[in-house]
């Protein structure tokens, strides 16, 4: 079907709520058990309508996946290449992390949860850009276990224990975001992972917080609004 001139801004701003009305249902419900008829209802679409949007239902939940590794992988690229100490990047990721799974908690929830139902080329490419994004935060604990900030330990588990800590923000993150900012959610959780990793008690470690505080302001002013 073919869309009229000028509707290009209308046909993207109808998708959108598309996509995000999905993501609360495959959240609520569970992608397999959600129909297409169910997600038509519940935007107004008839089934033939609804597929000129979304293609398919498989493709639907592709694109929920994107909307939260495409800007992930974005933001965590830009913030490894950063200068700053590989701890001071680390703190900077958890708040990107945070940062997404704050404001997309039905996408995370899907995410999480829903990504085995993809087939084919969509798993593949999924695993890869979620594998890209633990390597990402690997490498930099393997950076900071050899500049000595970090104990000696395996890397690949850290980067678990990373990752554990954040992603599970999701089950309680509409709560916890009218109590704490996404920033006090990051630093006590680095704290509590940092310090606990810490090859040097307290004293370098301090430091650390103020190095971050300098990187942050100046990735927000290299960061697109």
């Amino acid at each position: 079907m073919a869309r009229s001139p000028g509707a290009g801004s209308r046909y993207e701003s109808r998708r959108e709520v598309i996509i995000d009305r999905a993501a609360a249902l495959f959240a609520e419900k569970g992608y397999a058990a959600t129909g297409v008829t169910e997600l038509g209802e519940a935007v107004g679409l008839g089934r033939g309508a609804l597929y000129y949007y979304i293609e398919s239902k498989e493709n639907l939940l592709v694109t929920i996946q994107d909307r939260v590794l495409s800007p992930l992988l974005a933001q965590s690229t830009t913030i490894v290449e950063m200068t700053a100490r590989p701890i001071v990047r680390l703190a900077l990721l958890s708040e990107a992390l945070l940062t997404i799974i704050v404001t997309r908690v039905d996408h995370i929830r899907v995410y999480e949860h829903d990504y085995v139902h993809l087939t084919g080329d969509n798993r593949d490419r999924v695993l890869d850009q979620r594998r890209q994004f633990e390597a990402l935060v690997q490498g930099l604990f393997e950076e900071a276990i050899a500049d000595g900030t970090l104990r000696d330990m395996n890397p690949h588990l850290a980067a678990l224990q990373f990752l554990n800590l954040h992603n599970h923000t999701y089950q309680w993150a509409r709560t916890s975001s009218r109590r704490w900012s996404v920033h006090e959610l990051s630093r006590e959780y680095c704290r509590t992972l940092f310090h606990g990793m810490a090859q040097h008690a307290q004293g370098r470690l301090e430091e650390f917080e103020h190095e971050t505080e300098r990187a942050r302001i100046l990735l927000l002013r290299v960061q697109p609004n």
